[in-house]
């Protein structure tokens, strides 16, 4: 028989979206997206059907992890939609998806802006990788798809793990260019954009998104600045670290 607990060593009940103190909300996301991955690529390569039933459990587990983070789904629906995506093979295969983004710089030193129309917050330009066009070249489609403006590629500025950094709730890397304006006319998208515009490092619109941390290194790149390529740093121990 098991030693007895002590009183503070028995487990609390956790009502959804209550977060276990010392950890965060951003790491039961993390966690429960990285089970989910193992467990639906799992899905998709085994033939065992002993396996299979262990990896549905762990997709299970993954689901509540998802749920107590504060899904707008319960552990049995997001379990079941899951399910729903495993494929086979290669195509099993789970990885993050891929966002490009667009840091468009003038010569006025001005960065140019869009407000989302469906939460109105700003942003540089940035939508999902499409099939078929090499990642620089989305960047150049979405800005002038989101904005009216043509421009040139002048470099790679970032490349960045989404979930580390919390900006998303789903595994995505986020390819972020360095472009220069070259023509075109300021023209928001009907559907995605509220609002586009030119702004200086000392005008930003508000809400903007996570400005304080690419706003240094897009504006030192519109300076004319070379900055090293950003990237998320290895932490010790991988994936556990902070």
């Amino acid at each position: 028989m098991p030693p007895p607990l002590e009183p503070d060593q028995v487990p609390v009940a956790l009502e959804p979206g209550q977060v276990p103190a010392g950890v965060s909300a951003a790491d039961l996301v993390r966690w429960s997206e990285a089970l989910s991955g193992i467990a639906r690529t799992g899905l998709g390569f085994t033939e065992s059907l002993y396996e299979k039933e262990r990896f549905e459990e762990v997709l299970k587990v993954a689901a509540d992890i998802r749920t107590a983070a504060g899904s707008e789904h319960d552990a049995e629906v997001l379990f079941e939609e899951w399910m729903k995506i495993v494929g086979q093979g290669v195509a099993g295969y789970v990885t993050p998806k891929v966002a490009i983004g667009a840091v468009v710089g003038n010569e006025a030193g001005e960065i140019l802006l869009v407000q989302r129309a469906d939460s109105g917050v700003w942003l540089y330009p940035t939508g999902w990788a499409d099939i078929g066009y090499s990642p620089v070249e989305v960047a150049l489609k979405e800005v002038e798809e989101e904005t009216g403006i043509l421009a040139e590629p002048v470099r790679l500025l970032a490349v960045l793990d989404g979930l580390r950094l919390g900006f998303t709730r789903i595994p995505l890397y986020s390819l972020v260019f360095h472009l220069r304006a070259i023509g075109g006319e300021l023209s928001p998208h009907p559907l995605e954009c509220a609002d586009v515009g030119w702004f200086g490092e000392d005008a930003l619109p508000s809400p903007l998104a996570g400005v304080s941390g690419w706003g240094p290194l897009a504006f030192a790149a519109i300076r004319g600045e070379r900055p090293e390529v950003a990237f998320d740093p290895p932490r010790d121990p991988l994936w556990r670290g902070r």
